[in-house]
């Protein structure tokens, strides 16, 4: 959806589709891919869970390794086609990845195949093991070892760092549960449905005055009704009308603190009803971002400057 894409500017849209789209995504991927040898049909068996063994790649590593490691601890095991030692330990690795009951995972990885993840590690021998924890490796072991050590070395690192990780991703019992109107409003968004999204966010609003999602939802979705809805020839020109159009144009394109340069050099050059209105559509501009952003804190100060 080009419109969407176009405001990544403004956090509170960008998520809002992003978590839209990642659900029709989910619902359309098919099963992650298995490990040579390995059957993961009962891991993966339940819509949206996450195997207990999968592969990855340099080009997945972040999102199914560290990322996944703030809910679950991750075990990746670097291993090779030719490595003797490693068609011994993977399968003991497996079997127990399969029994843990989500409690961790399994990352496999060929180091012949993804160089750079064995390099990253320091990896000089496989098999090799590496324990992670919200996104930092915490412990790691090499050749092989017996079913009951690899337990007794997983529950160690479990009780140290267990009490960080969330949970398991997809687990419906960890779920939050989501407001049949929210996706409703976000499966609209995903679909290019900007003013049918516009109007559920705002009856949610209107039924729930302390809802901030919806209302952030609206605050977004009415600038980018705005910013669009523009002929041409109304941002020419040297007027209030004028630039209050092209400060659209600029949040629009990703350059807000241009926008906000504009719009506070607008203040001190008017008075009255004008200056209010300048400062008002500032101020609506503004709330498109995340309060703490650098750009948001100097723009507020500049214009209190201005004002006072």
């Amino acid at each position: 959806m080009a419109q969407a894409a176009a405001m990544s500017g403004a956090v509170d849209l960008s998520a809002l589709k992003e978590r839209a789209e990642a659900k029709q995504r989910a619902a359309q991927a098919p099963a992650a891919p298995s490990s040579p040898g390995t059957d993961n049909s009962d891991a993966g068996s339940a819509a949206g869970a996450v195997p207990a063994v999968f592969d990855v790649t340099e080009a997945s590593f972040e999102a199914d390794v560290l990322v996944r490691s703030t809910q679950v601890l991750v075990l990746v095991d670097l291993w090779a086609t030719w490595c003797e030692p490693c068609k011994q330990l993977s399968p003991t690795l497996e079997a127990l990845a399969e029994g843990a009951d989500g409690a961790w995972v399994l990352a496999k990885v060929d180091i012949d195949e993804n160089p750079r993840i064995a390099q990253a590690f320091g990896v000089q021998s496989v098999p090799t093991v590496i324990a992670i924890a919200d996104g930092q490796p915490v412990a790691a072991f090499q050749g092989v070892q017996s079913a009951g050590q690899i337990n007794g070395w997983v529950e160690e690192i479990l009780a140290k760092v267990g009490a960080s990780l969330t949970g398991m991703p997809g687990d419906p019992e960890a779920a939050a549960p989501v407001d049949p109107r929210v996706e409703a409003a976000e499966a609209l968004l995903a679909d290019g449905d900007i003013d049918g999204a516009l109007a559920q966010y705002r009856e949610i609003s209107a039924s729930e005055p302390g809802n901030t999602e919806a209302a952030l939802a609206v605050r977004n979705l009415e600038f980018l009704v705005r910013a669009q809805g523009y002929e041409p020839g109304d941002g020419d020109g040297d007027s209030v009308a004028a630039r209050l159009v092209q400060a659209d144009g600029m949040v629009l394109a990703q350059q807000q603190t241009q926008a906000f340069d504009l719009l506070i050099e607008t203040v001190k050059q008017t008075a009255g009803d004008e200056r209010d209105q300048v400062r008002t559509r500032l101020l609506e501009l503004l709330q498109l971002f995340d309060p703490a952003d650098p750009d948001i804190v100097g723009a507020r100060r500049k214009l209190a400057r201005a004002l006072y």
